[in-house]
């Protein structure tokens, strides 16, 4: 987070837009199923029959993947003491561990489908979620002031991703993080990744942070209020409250909410600058432009009739892109460089696009004025490569099918687009689909 948090670009970069899924809108919402951005990680190979239902034949392949998986940390140990794991640390963090079914279940059953970002939204700024955020600044108003003026990040985008991680720390995960990781690592779909994890998991272990049982989180391994992945906690987590603890588990929310400050702030976050504003557009506008390497200052886009949605006038606050996340018949946003520096915690413009609604709705800004073509659904995985395949076999090349809808792609849409005489915002949507039918 994402902090990972959410977690690190590896995953995220290869994650549908609206995958995060995870937001809860009731003021005390039920425990997530998944870490931020990992509904995309789809099944592949071990265990996939290994369920923890009772049923004939699942006690002899659960044993089997039992010893499979003990085999497997005898293998690993000898790589996890030449990364500087101590014998001792490997030993106090794998007592009583197992290989743990519920985490492959929950790995396995990710649904194809993605949310729009309207419904995204309308979870991860619901009216609940505001006023949660609203009493969670209150409360912690002394710590979450002196965060901001040490770090220079805003008191209200802190706790809006504390908001979307955990609901105000009402859930951070309850899972052994180290069983998890090695599930997980054990599986070999992304073997690499969260072995990597797992190794910074221990060193945390090791630096005297947090005992293994303690050390709980996601089924993922992100944990504390703003779900961290171990890599991420070894590169930014802080120990602001001085007791020698980098402790982001705590009911004391202190550190966590540090950390997340000073990750923003090493990826770039600007005090005083916006993460965007929502904006009008022109009749006759150049969707064309409407890209991230299109940058403009406010007062440049203004003499083309891009106006604020409130029509106060935008200072120039920096460079500025037009972003269009569901085309033309959505909202539009004029996005600055924190917009840059909250996608480095979460690479998802939805997740982006919701931390900064609910951090200016925290702080008594309206709701997004604009209507969302609420009407279409999001498309399948395979939808999306089917999308591709037919946009690069009527000329316009996508680079490749992996059921992304990236930067190629949004370019392809529009040169399709334009041939067929529409509207070129590059918004992957299912009519679009269709007419490439």
């Amino acid at each position: 987070m994402r902090s990972f948090t959410s977690f690190a670009l590896a995953i995220f970069c290869a994650m549908p837009v609206w995958a995060e899924g995870a937001v809860e809108t009731s003021p005390k919402p039920r425990p997530r199923a998944e870490a931020p951005g990992l509904a995309a990680l789809a099944p592949t190979s071990v265990a996939r029959s290994i369920r923890p239902q009772a049923r004939k034949g699942v006690t002899v392949q659960v044993s089997t993947a039992n010893i499979s998986f003990r085999n497997w940390m005898s293998r690993f140990r000898p790589r996890a003491r030449r990364a500087g794991i101590s014998e001792a640390t490997l030993d106090r963090a794998f007592r009583g561990v197992r290989y743990n079914t519920s985490v492959i279940e929950k790995d396995r059953n990710q649904s194809e489908f993605t949310k729009q970002i309207w419904e995204y939204l309308d979870s991860a700024a619901s009216d609940s979620r505001v006023t949660n955020g609203k009493a969670a600044l209150r409360e912690n108003r002394r710590v979450l002031e002196r965060i901001e003026a040490h770090y220079g990040v805003e008191k209200e985008v802190v706790t809006a991703i504390w908001g979307l991680e955990s609901a105000y720390g009402t859930y951070k995960g309850n899972l052994p993080v180290i069983e998890s990781l090695a599930t997980l690592a054990f599986d070999g779909r992304r073997g690499s990744f969260f072995e990597a994890q797992l190794i910074a998991a221990l060193k945390i272990i090791q630096s005297g942070d947090v005992a293994p049982r303690n050390m709980t989180g996601s089924w993922a391994g992100a944990m504390g209020h703003t779900q961290f992945i171990p890599t991420s906690y070894l590169a930014f987590a802080v120990d602001f409250t001085g007791d020698g603890k980098r402790d982001i588990w705590s009911d004391n929310p202190a550190d966590a909410l540090a950390s997340t400050a000073a990750y923003l702030k090493k990826s770039g976050w600007v005090k005083g600058q916006p993460w965007g504003v929502e904006v009008t557009l022109p009749r006759g506008f150049d969707y064309g432009s409407a890209n991230r390497k299109t940058r403009k200052l406010p007062s440049q886009w203004a003499r083309l009739g891009v106006r604020s949605a409130d029509g106060k006038r935008i200072a120039d606050y920096g460079p500025a892109s037009i972003l269009l996340p569901a085309g033309a018949q959505g909202a539009a946003f004029m996005i600055f460089k924190n917009f840059s520096a909250i996608e480095r915690y979460n690479a998802a413009d939805a997740y982006v696009i919701g931390v900064g609604h609910l951090s200016d709705r925290i702080g008594g800004g309206p709701k997004i004025r604009a209507n969302w073509p609420r009407q279409d659904r999001g498309l399948r995985f395979s939808e999306k490569q089917e999308m591709q395949r037919l946009l690069t076999r009527r000329g316009f090349d996508t680079q490749g099918v992996d059921g992304i809808i990236g930067p190629r792609t949004i370019s392809a849409v529009r040169s399709f687009q334009r041939s067929v005489g529409l509207v070129p915002d590059g918004y992957a949507s299912l009519s679009i689909l269709k007419k490439l039918r």
